[in-house]
């Protein structure tokens, strides 16, 4: 029989299963807390902190991989929870081009939080890559989340056609050597640019059509040519 055990979140006494991690917790309880890295059918990491909490401990702790232990007590909205979201979310703001991250804007907004606080501070720059007929990748609005290294990985794909590529603040997405996507080992599945919170996997057509490329230019420059058979 699953052990249980019992914690207090936001002053309310829930009751779970043993290895449940804090965000799993408030979410059974009706209580939310915010995610940007968190996907449900990935892997949690805890890299992006938004969803910090006070769980009693010297620092805050990840709730999306935290587990829950007998007689935790957690709060979720404390005033300095608060004050760390909002200065991680403009420090994104500050460093990543979030114009196509409703989700992060919408927590922008959510927590006040002032994208210009950070203002003149250096900025990741990559080039956008357009090496293959079906994605762009523009690593300027990538928070290296991990999302679309994980499902081509383990979680899902099992292709490992993205990792993790530089150092420190220079740390981006790549491919090995630096290799172009059609000298990967990517299948095309799609599954990466589905995972991405902020535009920085678009399928091309869309980007395409948002430049204002006629339908059928689009279909033409992105449709798959087959070779001719030898009679």
């Amino acid at each position: 029989m699953s052990k249980t055990l019992t914690l207090t979140i936001d002053g309310q006494k829930i009751t779970v299963l043993e290895g449940t991690t804090i965000y799993e917790a408030a979410r059974q309880a009706g209580i939310d807390i915010p995610v940007i890295c968190y996907h449900p059918h990935l892997t949690a990491n805890g890299l992006c902190r938004v969803c910090s909490v006070d769980a009693g401990g010297r620092v805050q702790a990840a709730a999306c991989v935290t587990q829950c232990a007998e007689g935790m007590v957690v709060k979720t909205g404390t005033e300095k929870v608060v004050h760390g979201r909002r200065t991680l979310l403009e420090l994104l703001a500050a460093t990543v081009n979030l114009d196509e991250a409703p989700e992060i804007q919408a927590l922008i907004e959510e927590y006040g939080a002032d994208p210009a606080r950070f203002d003149g501070g250096a900025r990741r720059t990559a080039p956008v890559y357009d090496d293959n007929p079906f994605y762009l990748r523009d690593y300027n609005q990538c928070i290296n989340c991990w999302r679309c290294v994980q499902v081509c990985a383990e979680d899902a794909q099992y292709a490992f056609a993205l990792s993790f590529d530089g150092r420190g603040f220079h740390t981006q997405i790549g491919t090995f050597m630096g290799d172009g996507m059609t000298d990967t080992t990517c299948v095309f599945c799609g599954q990466c640019v589905g995972v991405c919170p902020t535009g920085a996997l678009k399928p091309k057509r869309q980007a395409m059509l948002e430049q204002g490329v006629s339908p059928d230019e689009v279909f033409q420059q992105t449709r798959r040519k087959r070779k001719k058979s030898k009679v």
